[in-house]
């Protein structure tokens, strides 16, 4: 049994390292080396998976979570977990499940799977150009010659961080066997915003605030850190809500600067530090709610001269500041390009692929993997997740054929 696999990152490497000693597999990749897009994610430490139960994986993926259900049943987060460590990986924990190595090096986790990948053949600097089936084989085109083989696993990822390998090769390959491809969108992208204050706090992080963004009449909110761009918003929340918004055709965006407190709870607290400043200017007051460079910024937003005394302040301008510390509204213009995103949104359309198997319902022998599928997760280690258990299903299903079963 020959078995193909485009792509040398975390969904390829995963298949072949399940396969390794089973079949004669050969991993083919245009790059000088494997797992160049691992060796980026968690800035560069590579937030491998979640320490949950499956329920909470599924809850955080944003599209495909019925067709996922199948595969994180046969491969859940504890395996992925289990799996590294029982091949000499150290992990860790942190905050909200995620999972590192114990050595924050990115490149600890994609050493482990070429060890598991020792009896596979790989191609690197070899760039596959098409992929054909003539008869009951398969025959992959590369820029360096021709190959034959009884299978073929496209492990290609999506259209995001092209200058890792993610061209969008997959989707060509997917519709030269008549597969619909969902037009892919950047998703974990920043926010693009129009507001002139942007470019001068550039670089401010935030904690522990809500981002509240209603789209086409859906609302949604994320709290954690925000990062000020040169033309937006980055970060965790705002990340996570791209992935929501990044179809929408009306969004718009807020920022909650008090999440823990009802406005009129702000508005109590307003009352107390007025009253211990009553001959100082208002910025001076909300130096203490906001970061020094949004103070003006805020007050510009609110209609309220920065110098103006707190004792002068009427009671409408108190209600209005309460206000905007929970409703601070933001000029959105849309979302960076899909080349900054870390995932791709969109791709081969899962009613044609087999959720059980991963295999192509048009083409059988063909099978599609990680994020070249349209599935996309939230942050925190989900999205390699589905990597991880795409490829394991697909694994278990050609080992499961060229063994004499039937195949599911």
């Amino acid at each position: 049994m020959r078995v193909a696999i485009i792509g040398a990152g975390a969904g390829g490497l995963f298949v072949g390292a399940n396969l390794s000693g089973k079949a004669i597999v050969v991993i083919f990749d245009g790059n000088e080396k494997a797992g160049k897009k691992i060796y980026i994610t968690g800035k560069g430490r590579c937030n491998l998976t979640n320490n949950c139960d499956k329920e909470k994986y599924l809850d955080n993926v944003v599209n495909g979570k019925k067709f996922m259900m199948s595969a994180i049943s046969q491969f859940e987060p504890k395996d992925t977990i289990n799996f590294f460590e029982e091949h000499g990986l150290k992990l860790k924990t942190e905050r909200g499940g995620r999972v590192f190595p114990l050595s924050d090096k990115a490149s600890d986790v994609t050493k482990t799977l070429l060890s598991c990948c020792r009896q596979c053949d790989f191609h690197f600097n070899e760039k596959v150009k098409k992929i054909s089936f003539s008869g009951d084989m398969f025959e992959v085109e590369t820029d360096k010659g021709k190959y034959v083989f009884d299978k073929v696993v496209v492990a290609t990822g999506g259209k995001s961080y092209p200058l890792t390998g993610s061209t969008g090769d997959g989707y060509h390959f997917a519709e030269d066997f008549s597969h619909n491809i969902i037009k892919p969108k950047g998703a974990l992208v920043p926010i693009k915003l129009g507001d002139n204050f942007v470019k001068g706090v550039m670089g401010l992080s935030l904690k522990n605030v809500t981002l509240k963004g209603e789209a086409d009449g859906k609302n949604f909110s994320f709290f954690g850190e925000a990062l000020f761009t040169d033309k937006g918003i980055s970060g965790p929340i705002a990340l996570s809500l791209s992935s929501m918004i990044n179809t929408a055709k009306k969004v718009a965006l807020s920022l909650d600067f008090k999440p823990a407190l009802t406005e009129e709870e702000v508005e109590k607290r307003l009352l107390r530090d007025f009253e211990g400043n009553l001959n100082r200017n208002l910025s001076f007051v909300i130096k203490g709610l906001l970061p020094k460079n949004l103070v003006e910024p805020f007050l510009e937003k609110a209609g309220i001269s920065p110098e103006k005394k707190v004792n002068s302040v009427s009671v409408k301008e108190r209600k209005s500041i309460a206000h905007l510390l929970k409703n601070f509204g933001l000029d959105y213009q849309g979302l960076y390009p899909i080349e900054s995103g870390i995932i791709t949104s969109g791709g081969v359309d899962l009613k044609q692929i087999s959720p059980k198997t991963m295999e192509s319902k048009l083409q059988k022998g063909l099978y599609f993997v990680g994020e070249v599928l349209d599935v996309d997760c939230l942050t925190g280690g989900f999205n390699l997740q589905t990597a991880f258990s795409t490829a394991y299903a697909c694994a278990k299903a050609i080992e499961k054929d060229f063994q004499g079963g039937k195949n599911a």
